[in-house]
């Protein structure tokens, strides 16, 4: 289904059920902000790459105005509700502010293979270990889906962006698998010359050969 929504384009990659608090500060998205409230409408968050505007982007609602400050700034929270590709990017959207497009909501295939979810557990696991990381994260309920995660296993931005783009959980998991397997050796062997490098600086008790 096309159809046009402003754009917020942020240095970020924003997920489908991620809560994102946002300051608004810049007339445009004030204005954006303003007409979401009053009419009930969403917005898209594309990111933006490499000075870049990226094809595909996260829906965005408005939740909620938490604070309004007396020069216009605003506090606000919204929560991703869908992926779209943009068809048709317009800098200037005609009589507003802000840029838009026309674009095309995305279906998503949320459904996930139950072992590809028990060996990310174990990745999440072990890689928080490595890094000495206390684990809070709650991978371990029937609604965990790898976007609750995406932000927490080291991906680069243009990594998240990849994983944006996958159209199904059982892809997304399987990029995020082989991620975590080419990331947790690596982080072993940075703390495993950490550790050296911090015992290099003691003083050692070497006994001598007879």
């Amino acid at each position: 289904m096309k159809d046009f929504i402003p754009l917020f384009p942020l240095k970020m990659v924003v997920f489908p059920e991620e809560n994102l608090n946002l300051h608004i500060f810049e007339p445009r998205y004030k204005q954006l902000i303003r007409e979401c409230e009053q009419n009930g409408t969403t917005f898209g968050v594309p990111a933006f790459i490499d000075n870049k505007i990226m094809d595909f982007g996260t829906e965005l609602r408005l939740l909620s105005i938490d604070k309004r400050y007396d020069n216009g700034e605003l506090d606000v929270k919204t929560q991703g509700i869908g992926i779209f590709k943009i068809e048709e990017f317009y800098r200037n959207t005609p009589n507003k502010l802000y840029s838009g497009a026309d674009i095309e909501r995305l279906e998503d295939t949320h459904q996930g293979d139950e072992a590809l979810y028990e060996l990310i557990r174990e990745s999440i696991t072990e890689l928080f270990v490595a890094l000495n990381i206390k684990n809070n994260l709650e991978i371990d309920h029937t609604e965990f889906k790898t976007y609750n995660i995406a932000h927490h296993v080291g991906f680069t931005i243009e990594q998240e962006y990849k994983f944006l783009c996958l159209p199904t959980e059982k892809a997304r998991q399987e990029f995020m698998l082989d991620h975590m397997k080419k990331l947790i050796p690596v982080v072993r062997e940075m703390e495993r010359l950490k550790k050296r490098a911090q015992l290099n600086g003691h003083f050692k008790k070497l006994i001598p050969p007879t």
